[in-house]
C-alpha cells in the first residue's frame, strides 16, 4: 500500500464548498511568499497568487507522518482523519440545511470535527508545540490525539448562530486556519495573538468563526458576552472547565440573519487576519477584504453579535430526572451546584495602594498584587484559599468550643459524632466540587514559593515541615482534611463520623497547629485539585498506577512510614472499649488479677491522654459493632500532582521522602540528562551548607516576621528566575557564580543554633531541561491553565539525617 504523505490540513471536500458555480479551482493568496536568491545576488519574491485545485491547496508533506527509524507511518492521515473527515463532511453539510432533526443527529460529530480542525492545521500544531518545552514529531502527533475534544464543552454551551451570505455579492473566504477566534479586546498586534497564539475560547469576549461554505458561516459566542456585550472581554467566562459533562439543546441554532456585502467583508477581514500563510476564495478580488473594511478591530465585533431577541434559546436552568429517581440540575454555565453566596466577593471598582488587597492576603495592595498584571493575580471575585482556611478555623473553634479556653485533652474527651460531622460538612461547604482551584492558586509571579510533598502525618510534618517556608518561601501543602464529596457514602465522614474519630483528630490537630503559619502567609493549605476535576483525578491515578509498577520500596522508604503506621495501629487498639481491652489482656496473660488489670487499664488511659492523636472516647460507635476506624497514611501530593501544582504556581518542589526523591528523578528529560546539574556551583554550595529546621511554629513565625531568614527566600527566588531565563537564553557564568557564593555566605539565624531546630543536609536537583513530563503539561492544558511553567526548574531533598 502506498503511503499518504501529502497531508491536507484543510480537507479537499471542505475546500470545494467555496468554489464559484461552474468552477473547479480557488484563487489562492500566499501571505508570505518564498524568496529566492539569484546567482547575481539579487533576491526575488516568488508568486503570491495562484489558481489552485484542491489537490494543491492547504497541503503539507509529512505534517501527520510518524517515523520509526527509516519507516514512515501514515496511519494518522488514513485512519484518524479519514474517519473524522468522512463523518465531518456529512455533519457540516447537515448544518447548511434547515432540518433540526439532522442537526441533532450530527451535533456531536460536528463539534468533534470542529475541534480537530482547529488543532490539525500548521498554526494549530505550532500552538500545541508551544505548550510543551520540546516535542518530537511522533510526540506531537500523540499529544494532538490526546487533547481531542478540548474545545467541545465550551463551544456547545455557547450561543450558536449560522449567518448567511446568500444575498451578498461577496462570499466567505477560506484560510489555512479556518476555525478562527475573534476577541475585540485582542487585535492582531496584541501579544496574545502573536503566532501561534490566539485568544482562548474561555475568555468572555472570544467568539469562534467557522465558514461552513461560501454562503454560510458559524459564529459561536459565550453566553455571558452575548447577554452583556459590555462585559470585560479578556475575563474568563463562568465555569470555564474543558472536560466535563454538560447538557445542551442540540436543536438550538439561530439561523435568521442574512448579511450585507459590508458585513461579509468584515468577517472575511477577521478570517484573513488570523490566517497563518494562505487564504483562498472563489474570486480573486475577495482575497483583499482589508481594502473595503479598513475599520478598527473593535468595531468588527458588532457583525458577530447574535440578535438579542433570540438568546432565550440558550442558557437557563435544567432539571433532568432519570429512571433511577435521581435528579440532575444544571445552570446556564454547566454547573451542577448553585453558587454559594458566602463564598462570593464584590470586586472593588477602585482600590488604593494602602487598601487591603482583593486577593484576601490581608496585606496592603501595594505590597501584594499591585505589581502583578491581572492575569497573574489569584481571583478577587470569591473567597481565596487563605480566607476559606480562616473560615474553617473559625468554624472548628465554634464547633469544638475552643473559644472558652478548653484544652486539647478536654476536646478529645468530649468529642462527639455531631461535632465531627459538622466540621467535615463545613469543609465540604467551603470547597464546592466545581471550585476553579487554579484561579485561586498563586501564579508564576517570580516570588519565592515551593510545593511540599511528603508525609503529612502530624508527627512527621510538625517535626520536618514547618520550617520549610523560612528557606524556600511560601509553601504549598495539601490540606489535611478529606473532602466528603469525593468518597462513597460508606466512607463519608459527614454521614459516618463515628469511623473518622482518629482521622479527624489527626487532621484537626495538624490544621490547628499550622494555621498561624497560614494566616501569616508562610504556609498555604491547598485542597487536592483532583477533588474538583474528576477527569484530572482519573488521569493522575492512571499515571500513578503506571509509575508504581516500576519503582520498588526500599528499606529506607519503609522505615520512614512504618513508625507512624505503627503508632496509628497502637492508637486504634487503645480506642477499643474497656470490655474488649480486658478480654485482650486476659488472653495475653490469663494470670492477671483484677488489681493488675486495673493498673494496666490506668496505664493505658494515661498513655492515651499523653498522646494528642489518641481517641479518648470509647464505645461501640468507635470500635466494635459499628465497625473500625478510618486512618489514612499517605505521601501527599503524589509526584504528578506536585509537578502539576509547581508548574501552575511557579514553585520549586521540596520533599523529605526518599521515595518521592527517586520518583522526581524519573522526570528528568533523558535526552538532556547531563553529567552534572544545570547549576553545579549552586548544587555544591547547597550540599556544603547548614540548614536548621525549627519545629516550633511560634519560632517560625518570629523568624518569618523579623526577616532574619529573608536572604534565603530572596536567593531562592533569584535562582528560580535565572533558571527560567537560562532556558530561553545563554548561560551567564558570572550570575551562576554569584548565586553559589550567596548561598555559601548565608547562615541560619543564630536563634536556631540555640533552639531545638534540627540540622539537616539538603540536596538539590537542577537538571538541564528541568523536571518535566509531557503528561503534566497536557493535564495543565486540559485544566484550562493559561499561566504555567513548562517544567519545574529545581527540586530540593531534605535528608532525614
Amino acid at each position: 500500500m502506498s503511503k499518504t504523505r501529502n497531508n491536507h490540513y484543510v480537507p479537499q471536500w471542505y475546500q470545494e464548498g467555496f468554489f464559484e458555480p461552474g468552477r473547479g479551482t480557488l484563487a489562492l493568496l500566499d501571505l508570505s511568499p518564498d524568496r529566492r536568491a539569484l546567482d547575481d545576488g539579487r533576491v526575488i519574491v516568488e508568486r503570491s497568487r495562484f489558481k489552485s485545485p484542491t489537490s494543491r491547496a492547504f497541503v503539507q508533506r509529512d505534517l501527520y507522518s510518524t517515523f520509526f527509524g527509516a519507516n514512515v507511518n501514515d496511519e494518522i492521515e488514513r485512519r484518524l482523519f479519514g474517519d473524522i473527515d468522512t463523518r465531518g463532511a456529512k455533519a457540516v453539510r447537515a448544518f447548511v440545511q434547515v432540518d433540526p432533526t439532522e442537526w441533532q443527529r450530527h451535533f456531536q460529530t460536528f463539534f468533534e470535527y470542529l475541534d480537530i480542525q482547529k488543532i490539525r492545521t500548521p498554526k494549530g500544531l505550532d500552538w500545541l508545540k508551544s505548550c510543551y518545552p520540546r516535542l518530537t514529531q511522533n510526540e506531537l502527533m500523540a499529544e494532538m490525539q490526546a487533547i481531542r475534544m478540548f474545545h467541545c464543552t465550551i463551544w456547545t454551551e455557547s450561543v450558536r448562530e449560522i449567518v448567511s451570505a446568500e444575498e451578498s455579492d461577496v462570499k466567505f473566504i477560506v484560510t489555512d486556519h479556518p476555525v478562527t477566534i475573534f476577541n475585540h479586546a485582542m487585535p492582531p498586534e496584541h501579544r496574545g495573538c502573536a503566532h501561534p497564539s490566539e485568544p482562548s475560547i474561555t475568555l468572555k469576549g472570544s467568539q469562534t468563526v467557522f465558514p461552513l461554505n461560501r454562503d454560510f458561516c458559524l459564529i459561536l459566542t459565550n453566553l455571558e458576552y452575548a447577554q452583556d456585550p459590555s462585559a470585560r472581554a479578556t475575563e474568563k467566562r463562568t465555569f470555564a472547565r474543558a472536560y466535563r459533562s454538560s447538557m445542551v439543546r442540540t436543536d438550538a441554532f439561530i439561523k435568521q440573519r442574512r448579511l450585507s456585502r459590508d458585513e461579509v467583508i468584515k468577517i472575511n477581514r477577521i478570517l484573513k487576519e488570523r490566517a497563518r500563510r494562505y487564504v483562498a476564495a472563489g474570486r480573486e478580488e475577495w482575497l483583499y477584504p482589508e481594502k473595503e473594511a479598513p475599520g478598527s478591530w473593535v468595531d468588527f465585533r458588532h457583525v458577530l453579535m447574535p440578535p438579542p431577541e433570540q438568546l432565550w434559546r440558550f442558557g437557563g436552568e435544567m432539571f433532568v430526572k432519570y429512571d433511577s429517581g435521581q435528579v440532575r440540575y444544571q445552570d446556564a454555565f454547566g454547573r451542577t451546584e448553585k453558587p454559594r453566596d458566602f463564598l462570593q466577593k464584590k470586586v472593588p471598582a477602585n482600590i488604593r495602594p494602602r487598601d487591603a488587597c482583593g486577593c484576601g492576603s490581608e496585606m496592603k495592595f501595594r505590597n501584594c498584587c499591585q505589581a502583578l498584571s491581572p492575569s497573574l493575580r489569584p481571583a478577587w471575585s470569591e473567597r481565596g484559599i487563605r480566607e476559606r482556611n480562616i473560615m474553617l478555623l473559625n468554624g472548628i473553634v465554634n464547633v469544638l468550643n475552643l473559644h472558652d479556653g478548653r484544652d486539647w485533652l478536654r476536646v478529645r474527651r468530649e468529642l462527639t459524632d455531631e461535632q465531627i460531622s459538622k466540621v467535615y460538612s463545613l469543609y465540604e461547604g467551603l470547597w464546592p466540587l466545581e471550585t476553579d482551584i487554579l484561579s485561586l492558586l498563586p501564579k508564576p509571579d517570580g516570588r519565592a514559593r515551593c510545593v511540599y510533598t511528603g508525609n503529612l502525618h502530624p508527627n512527621a510534618f510538625l517535626k520536618h515541615g514547618v520550617g520549610v517556608p523560612l528557606y524556600f518561601g511560601e509553601t504549598l501543602v495539601e490540606h489535611p482534611f478529606l473532602h466528603p464529596g469525593t468518597v462513597k457514602h460508606d466512607f463519608n465522614p459527614v454521614e459516618n463520623p463515628h469511623a473518622f474519630r482518629q482521622e479527624f483528630l489527626k487532621s484537626a490537630f495538624l490544621f490547628l497547629n499550622v494555621m498561624p503559619l497560614v494566616t501569616s502567609g508562610l504556609l498555604n493549605l491547598v485542597p487536592d485539585p483532583c477533588c474538583f476535576d474528576f477527569y484530572l483525578r482519573d488521569e493522575v491515578h492512571r499515571l500513578a498506577e503506571r509509575r508504581v509498577k516500576v519503582l520498588q520500596l526500599t528499606a529506607e522508604d519503609q522505615a520512614a512510614l512504618t513508625e507512624h503506621a505503627r503508632q496509628d495501629t497502637r492508637r486504634s487498639i487503645m480506642s477499643m472499649t474497656e470490655d474488649v481491652m480486658i478480654a485482650q489482656l486476659r488472653r495475653q496473660n490469663p494470670a492477671l488479677t483484677d488489681d493488675d488489670l486495673a493498673i494496666q487499664l490506668l496505664m493505658l488511659e494515661r498513655m492515651k491522654e499523653a498522646d494528642p492523636l489518641a481517641v479518648l472516647h470509647t464505645g461501640p460507635e468507635v470500635q466494635g459493632e459499628r465497625g473500625g476506624q478510618f486512618s489514612a497514611m499517605k505521601l501527599s501530593p503524589n509526584v504528578e500532582m506536585a509537578m502539576y501544582l509547581a508548574q501552575a504556581t511557579g514553585a520549586s518542589i521540596v520533599t523529605d521522602s526518599p521515595l518521592r526523591w527517586r520518583e522526581l528523578a524519573t522526570t528528568i528529560v533523558k535526552e538532556l540528562m547531563p553529567a552534572t546539574s544545570a547549576l553545579p556551583g549552586f548544587a555544591r554550595a547547597c550540599e556544603r551548607s547548614t540548614f536548621r529546621f525549627p519545629t516550633d511554629v511560634q519560632q517560625v513565625l518570629r523568624l518569618g516576621d523579623s526577616g532574619a531568614m529573608f536572604g534565603y527566600r530572596s536567593l531562592m527566588a533569584d535562582t528560580f528566575k535565572y533558571l527560567q531565563n537560562k532556558e530561553r537564553g545563554r548561560p551567564k557564568p558570572n550570575v551562576e557564580a554569584s548565586l553559589a557564593a550567596r548561598l555559601g555566605r548565608l547562615q541560619p539565624a543564630p536563634e536556631l543554633s540555640r533552639s531545638d531546630a534540627i540540622a539537616r543536609p539538603v540536596s538539590v536537583m537542577i537538571p538541564i531541561g528541568g523536571l518535566q513530563d509531557n503528561t503534566i503539561n497536557r493535564l495543565l492544558l486540559k485544566s484550562s491553565s493559561e499561566r504555567h511553567l513548562a517544567n519545574v526548574p529545581i527540586a530540593f531533598y531534605i535528608h532525614d539525617k
